[in-house]
């Protein structure tokens, strides 16, 4: 691949999963509308998403969640109490969910054939450039720019698609993508080799992919001819190991946190870390959370 690589445009978030894990509550709330202090998952995606540049937002999602859609869409009466009302602020609130010049694009995954197969339903709207995908599970922390925004910058200085990753202990492997490179310098390298889930024994590393990437529009094609893999699912991982035997793919350690909200503690803790970190919250936030482990006779150190 050349080395003139395109700012990315188009970021795709599939979000057609059922959200099993945190039933009863994803009954009739998907898990990408689960709240973080008082933004949904999902918003903190695209938020990530518009500061890195994009300005086409995919959502890939299935026939019976309409939550996402309406969240993105106007909600007419709404904004007539809140004007009527003189609420300003809460007015604005609503309106810049989704800035000016931002669209929102919504597809249908008709069967949940896997993440690879929820890329793939975007092929239509993303076309043939560079995009990003984000997984709302998993949100990004950080005081400085934002993880998809170092990415996008990485792949413009090094002409090839980017995936990011983090550290995981060896035991917790069978749970990720994980990476071998060559000429990582502690925040980049590029992969020579990518496993989906392999056991601790069998891991080439311990660099494991987390839910952002940066892709060459080259990865559709290798979606269309990706059989199913792990789970019985078409595996963007597998598709990206075929990818990298073409053109440079390179592992990406960001600079911020990770949480990992597809899980009850990293839920959790994502909430914590907002509550403590919100300009208006966090010394109420703080003080609540001392006065709780105080009443549970836990002890600070």
């Amino acid at each position: 691949m050349s080395r003139s690589f395109p700012r990315i445009r188009k970021a795709v978030f599939p979000v057609a999963g059922l959200g099993t894990r945190f039933l009863p509550a994803t009954k009739t709330v998907p898990k990408e509308m689960l709240p973080i202090v008082d933004r949904p998952l999902i918003q903190y995606a695209v938020d990530e998403a518009i500061a890195a540049g994009c300005d086409t937002l995919v959502f890939v999602t299935n026939r019976y969640k309409h939550a996402v859609a309406d969240y993105f869409d106007k909600a007419y009466e709404l904004e007539q109490k809140l004007e009527k009302s003189g609420k300003q602020e809460l007015l604005a609130l609503v309106r810049n969910v989704l800035p000016d010049g931002v669209r929102a694009v919504f597809v249908t995954q008709a069967e949940a054939l896997g993440l690879g197969h929820a890329v793939l339903c975007a092929r239509p709207v993303v076309g043939d450039e560079p995009f990003a995908v984000l997984l709302p599970d998993d949100l990004i922390w950080s005081r400085g720019d934002g993880a998809l925004t170092q990415m996008a910058d990485h792949a413009q200085a090094t002409g090839g698609s980017v995936v990011a990753v983090q550290d995981v202990p060896r035991e917790q492997t069978s749970s990720y993508g994980i990476v071998a490179t060559d000429g990582f310098d502690g925040q980049a390298g590029r992969i020579r080799k990518i496993v989906e889930k392999p056991r601790p024994e069998d891991a080439p590393s311990t660099l494991a992919v987390v839910g952002r990437y940066i892709l060459s529009p080259a990865i559709f094609d290798l979606l269309e001819t990706t059989p199913k893999g792990a789970g019985g699912e078409i595996q963007l991982t597998d598709a990206i190991a075929a990818l990298l035997q073409r053109e440079r793919v390179d592992a990406f350690r960001f600079h911020g946190t990770r949480f990992d909200c597809g899980t009850h503690l990293g839920l959790i803790e994502a909430t914590i870390r907002y509550a403590l970190d919100h300009e208006k919250l966090s010394e109420a936030a703080r003080g609540l959370m001392q006065r709780a482990l105080g009443e549970m006779g836990v002890v600070e150190t």
